[in-house]
């Protein structure tokens, strides 16, 4: 019971890191359950609209950990993550014996459990914690957590991880189960958009109407979510990065990675890949994952009303 109520006070004051597509909307849902949200964005204005609505803009990650028993990291990579725990202004030096950092990008799972045993060093608990199903799900409290971390990493986070997501799956007792289950979900992600592009690309090619085209395969078995939602950014011609070409260069970059270590063949992953890197080199890296779509030559894309 103690440990309860040490859990439910600590939930109070939570700090998130990356004010983007997801990490805006996980902040609110925060703020929505009841919790007292301190922000960080290296976009200083970002973070001082959140805090215009009712949160507290921080001025470095450091900055952020004073207040903070609980850090939600929603930055795009590795790289980012590590930067904002141990480069200049990191959190990691800030932050509390006990308090827990809560990981949610997208990185390789032996990355993850390495970060796990550095945080634990200084005596910083860590949960593996990536996240899926898109800004507007995020923004609704209604994505998706592949999760995995010690038993007292989950005890100080209580109910939290429930405030953000509909589904908060716990896949193991220690870091990377959870980076491994989201890079396979992302083969899936990434291999449906590159084939949905394709089939309208070929649509395009033989004279369909695009719109008619999406119609009837949305109402059918070759219909897939990311066909749904990533060819409704084609037919509207609008390549807003929601998710950006240049993620599923990373994202299955790490999946052919993660097969690579067990000489694992992928060969529709490995495919995709090339399609968004052929993409990402073509000019299209900042757009939407969709523009993957123009690399496809003797095709007219929509164009906006």
């Amino acid at each position: 019971m103690q440990q309860q109520a040490r859990s439910q006070a600590m939930t109070s004051t939570v700090g998130v890191i990356g004010l983007g597509a997801m990490g805006s909307g996980m902040a609110r849902s925060l703020r929505r359950h009841g919790c007292h949200v301190h922000v960080f964005d290296v976009r200083a204005e970002v973070a001082q609209a959140f805090a215009e609505e009712g949160g507290v803009a921080c001025a470095s990650p450091a900055d952020l950990a004073g207040p903070c028993d609980i850090i939600v990291s929603v930055v795009v990579n590795a790289a980012q993550t590590d930067s904002v725990l141990f480069g200049e202004g990191g959190c990691a030096g800030a932050m509390k014996r006990g308090s827990v950092f809560v990981m949610c990008s997208t990185v390789d799972p032996n990355w993850s459990i390495a970060l796990e045993a550095r945080l634990a060093a200084q005596g910083i608990l860590y949960l593996d914690a990536p996240i899926s199903g898109g800004a507007a799900k995020a923004a609704s409290g209604e994505m998706t957590m592949m999760t995995s971390g010690t038993p007292e990493a989950y005890a100080v986070v209580g109910s939290l991880l429930d405030a953000m997501a509909a589904k908060v799956y716990r896949l193991g007792d220690q870091a990377g189960a959870g980076s491994k289950v989201k890079i396979i979900n992302q083969l899936l992600a990434g291999v449906h958009i590159a084939a949905a592009a394709e089939a309208m690309a070929l649509g395009l090619r033989a004279g369909v109407d695009p719109a008619a085209l999406y119609e009837v395969i949305t109402h059918s078995a070759g219909n897939s979510w990311m066909f749904e939602n990533r060819m409704a950014h084609v037919l509207a011609a609008d390549y807003t990065p929601l998710s950006a070409v240049d993620i599923f260069v990373k994202d299955l970059g790490l999946v052919l990675d993660m097969a690579r270590a067990s000489k694992f063949p992928l060969p529709l992953s490995s495919t995709a890949h090339q399609m968004f890197m052929q993409a990402s080199t073509a000019g299209f890296a900042r757009e939407d994952d969709s523009a993957v779509i123009k690399i496809f030559p003797g095709i007219e894309l929509p164009k906006k009303p």
